[in-house]
């Protein structure tokens, strides 16, 4: 639902869709053995020589304010720059030590979290006895699910579920304990992309560690590491004197600062870090868990992160390629048979964010900007492997990834114009029809209020206001907010005054509210 559903696509697997389909036992088979790397230094520099004139270009067409990127080969980081501005409007530069909100890219830097705190055996441990306010609607699942499970989105849960809860308010706790009340589809059978389904797995290994999972990253790899400018705390990144605000495109095409406090969901989306750092977690990655000749995690243990568990798009044709989700990771198989490892970051209110690596070749990138996605993050990756590997890009990626998002936002519009009332509306009965308290299990309570002469809904733990508009007999809109916003949505109270539903909350039927 909403733009937020950018994320369900996640990298560049998004490149050839996602589907819902059968996914592997809990314990997948070993992937296939390597081919030996097809690419030397020489292919290596030609790509990374086009970097700077292909980031100027895609800055340029796009307006993005601020880009930053590092690449990584055979251990030794062969491009480390900044480009643009931390903030429009503002002079000062983005560079190396900028740090970036990096959005769904947090969920490969949790999985190394986790890898090193657990080790091999740790991933198959059940989630709830570290979260006694877990639950999820099949007591069974509830009591059987792993951090695999949750890490790998194959719970049964549904697609993002839990972000609405996150989107008008709700904290990390309460949204955790009200998963209870979404469906689930066959378990360990379906993949659907889920923050807080991954969360409370992260949430759960620090807990049976007795530590916050902000101080678990910390201990387990940003101080071993010394990635220094990486958090996993808002608070952190918003006192940072030499961060990337984030920014929004307005209509007309101009950029404007935003916010975006990811810390409900910080194993899935709240890290901050800067492109210096994330080669340095680069090295680790492409190192077997080892930097500069120290272990800071163990190498069986961060492979089985790589290792394909779910399947997160089939093949679409005969000769199609089939995309796997590993613990954290996309994980899929080029043409030569060499592994690839991707994640995309997205943030509606002011990020975009990718990395990808080819574990066989010892190379990676990443690219961070700050900006909500107009293609320019997974444009820069996939130049760079095209150069690499073939001397050019094989195509212009910028439209073709931008038309992605864009398609599916548009999908997660209402199919009705609220915007266009029908020329023979009935009109709405007197106020006090529709006024009054109105409550849910799972969205808590809706309060809907004569004001200024006319209504307004108010809705989440510290409500939030939005003016109605009649659109047809007991029907009204109002403009949604926030992550998943989806522009206009519907309001329809049902002709006796007893509920009302609300349209963009129903995606999964949890929508209606009862009146008190």
């Amino acid at each position: 639902m909403g733009t937020v559903r950018w994320l369900a696509t996640a990298g560049l697997v998004a490149l050839i869709g996602a589907a819902p389909s059968p996914s592997p036992s809990p314990t997948p088979e070993p992937p296939p053995a390597q081919p030996p790397p097809v690419l030397d230094r020489a292919d290596v520099d030609r790509a990374v020589g086009r970097i700077d004139a292909d980031v100027a270009a895609m800055m340029k067409r796009t307006g993005l304010p601020g880009v930053s990127v590092a690449v990584v080969y055979q251990d030794k980081v062969v491009h480390l720059k900044g480009y643009g501005v931390r903030e429009v409007g503002k002079d000062a530069r983005v560079d190396a030590d900028t740090v970036f909100q990096l959005a769904s890219v947090s969920k490969p830097i949790a999985s190394t979290v986790v890898a090193g705190a657990v080790g091999v055996e740790g991933w198959q441990r059940p989630v709830a006895p570290e979260l006694p306010g877990f639950r999820l609607k099949d007591p069974w699942v509830t009591s059987h699910v792993t951090v695999a499970d949750l890490f790998s989105h194959r719970s049964g849960l549904p697609d993002h579920a839990g972000d609405l809860l996150e989107d008008i308010g709700y904290d990390q706790e309460y949204i955790l304990s009200h998963l209870r009340y979404e469906p689930l589809a066959p378990f360990r059978a379906s993949y659907a992309y889920t923050n807080f389904g991954l969360t409370a797995a992260a949430e759960a290994v620090a807990a049976e560690k007795g530590v916050p999972w902000t101080k678990l990253s910390e201990d387990v790899l940003y101080k071993p590491a010394g990635m220094n400018d990486t958090s996993s705390r808002f608070q952190d990144f918003a006192s940072n004197a030499d961060r990337a605000v984030g920014h929004v495109k307005e209509a007309d095409g101009t950029w404007k600062a935003s916010v975006r406090d990811p810390d409900a969901q910080a194993p899935a989306g709240g890290v901050s870090s800067s492109a210096r750092d994330m080669a340095t977690w680069l090295r680790l990655q492409l190192g077997n868990g080892t930097l500069d000749g120290k272990k800071i995690v163990d190498a069986e243990a961060l492979d089985l992160t790589h290792h394909p568990e779910s399947v997160a798009s089939p093949p679409h044709a005969p000769a199609g390629r089939t995309g796997f989700y590993g613990l954290g990771w996309n994980v899929s198989y080029d043409d030569e048979g060499r592994l690839r490892l991707s994640h995309t970051g997205a943030f509606a209110l002011g990020a975009h964010t990718n990395v990808t690596m080819l574990p066989g070749e010892q190379l990676g990138i990443v690219v961070l900007t700050n900006g909500a996605p107009v293609g320019v993050a997974d444009a820069v990756a996939l130049d760079f492997f095209d150069t690499a590997q073939d001397g050019r890009p094989s195509r212009d990626w910028v439209p073709l990834v931008d038309g992605i998002y864009q398609q599916q936002e548009d999908a997660a519009r209402s199919e009705t114009d609220y915007a266009k009332p029908p020329a023979d509306a009935t009109p709405a009965k007197a106020a006090d029809a529709y006024t009054g308290t109105y409550t849910n299990d799972y969205f808590g309570r809706l309060t809907v209020a004569e004001e200024g002469g006319g209504l307004v809904l108010r809705l989440g733990p510290e409500p939030q206001t939005y003016r109605l508009t009649h659109y047809d007999g007991d029907t009204f809109s109002f403009p949604t907010r926030g992550e998943n916003a989806v522009g206009l949505t519907g309001v329809t109270f049902s002709p006796d005054g007893k509920t009302v539903r609300v349209e963009y909350l129903d995606q999964e039927g949890l929508g209606t509210f009862t009146r008190s």
